[in-house]
């Protein structure tokens, strides 16, 4: 694989790929779905409720980053949308059209077109039942939009489906941690089980029973994980569910699964060799030559990358999908900043009562300092009282004494 993903691999497989001005792609031995997956990002994958205009198709992809850029400008279909994306995200689409860099598959946009179980039912499937270590089928997508919680901080990607056995799953994709992390997957999986049971009951009728509910799983992919995960760096995935420390065993409906990608990307691909390591890596890597690399580990890969490869000559759809994600992160940033300034908020609050708490306390001191210092103050008037009284007394009795010397002398002169 050299700047084309494709080029090279396709002689081994005998695909002959051409460009059609008048129809999106003709093929030849094609990989199965390739046509189709196309056709689903035109009209659906990427929200488009209407049939698009006519898409811009290239025969053949400029090999620098000026040559793409100044092809980029020079098309009226493409200029505007490319100028309104940040900058990191323009010189991604840049490296990806002339075959430098894959596709970010953990935003929504570009994993729901790789990952869609109505083209693709064992990839969604193989990804889930690798990271809960069980084997599982998807059935369905769900819609998320009749959730009884809003969506969270910078959430990239979001997917909730149904498996064959009924039970609930879903597959949730951070950009950075939120607070309050436990506390909001408990809600979580909270909704997913009310889900079903409405669901289920309303299905069942009077026949319903507790029996018929099933698992709910949470699956959080962290791109950049909280500190806490960081504490055991040779363990990116975490799995948990309700046990009790008596050993007593009771089935709960609810499991959760969480993924640190900032600590699996630590780890050589070389290590645990195995689908889970597989999937990760395909979410993770960004370069033509670790696509390359991760290909020789695990060959059934490569149909993935050829339809990643082969977006790259429909300009037009892939920065439609840059676009989508970008409106999905300016949304998402915005109640992450709202969340964020809310919890400096609730910390300078918090700073605040500890302040007037000590203030308090301070005040209580200097209230009960003052009232020592009132008691001793009348201990001194009552002090001072006995002193003038003494005084008073000392006076009257020198007064007498005086007297009675005047009295004494005067008998004295008498005699």
């Amino acid at each position: 694989m050299n700047r084309d993903m494709s080029r090279d691999k396709e002689k081994n497989t005998n695909t002959d790929v051409t460009m059609n001005t008048n129809t999106n792609i003709s093929t030849k031995n094609c990989p199965t779905g390739t046509v189709a997956v196309h056709q689903s990002l035109a009209n659906t994958s990427v929200g488009r409720k209407n049939p698009p205009a006519p898409a811009v198709v290239w025969k053949r992809q400029p090999d620098t980053r000026e040559e793409m850029l100044e092809k980029v400008e020079d098309s009226p279909e493409l200029r505007n949308p490319y100028r309104r994306l940040p900058a990191p995200l323009r010189e991604r689409f840049l490296d990806f059209l002339r075959g430098a860099r894959t596709l970010p598959l953990t935003y929504d946009p570009f994993f729901k077109a790789i990952f869609d179980p109505k083209l693709h039912p064992e990839r969604l499937s193989g990804l889930i039942s690798s990271l809960l270590g069980i084997p599982v089928k998807v059935k369905e997508i769900l819609p998320t939009e009749d959730r009884m919680l809003d969506g969270e901080s910078l959430l990239i990607m979001d997917v909730l489906v149904e498996l064959e056995d009924g039970s609930l799953t879903n597959v949730e994709i951070q950009k950075v941690p939120y607070a309050f992390p436990a506390e909001r997957m408990t809600c979580y999986s909270s909704d997913l089980v009310m889900r079903q049971y409405a669901r289920t009951k309303s299905l069942k009728g009077d026949k319903f029973s507790y029996k018929d509910m099933r698992k709910v799983y949470t699956i959080v992919i962290f791109e950049n994980s909280a500190g806490n995960f960081h504490r055991m760096p040779e363990m990116y995935i975490h799995r948990g569910k309700i046990t009790f420390d008596t050993g007593l065993e009771m089935e709960f409906l609810q499991e959760y699964c969480l993924i640190a990608l900032d600590v699996f990307r630590q780890i050589p691909y070389a290590v645990n060799r195995n689908e889970q390591t597989a999937w990760l890596s395909l979410l993770v890597t960004e370069t033509v030559e670790e696509a390359e690399k991760l290909m020789t580990e695990y060959p059934w890969l490569e149909e993935i990358y050829k339809e990643i490869a082969m977006l790259r000559q429909r300009p037009e759809e892939v920065l439609h999908m840059f676009s989508e994600a970008l409106r999905i992160m300016d949304r998402n940033t915005v109640k992450y900043m709202v969340e964020e300034q809310q919890k400096e908020l609730e910390e300078k609050q918090r700073k605040i009562n500890d302040q007037q708490e000590q203030l308090g306390e301070k005040q209580r001191q200097i209230d009960d300092q003052q009232k020592q210092l009132g008691e001793k103050q009348r201990q001194i008037d009552d002090q001072q009282e006995q002193l003038t009284d003494q005084q008073r007394q000392l006076f009257e009795k020198d007064q007498e004494i005086r007297m009675l010397r005047e009295q004494l002398a005067k008998e004295q002169a008498d005699r």
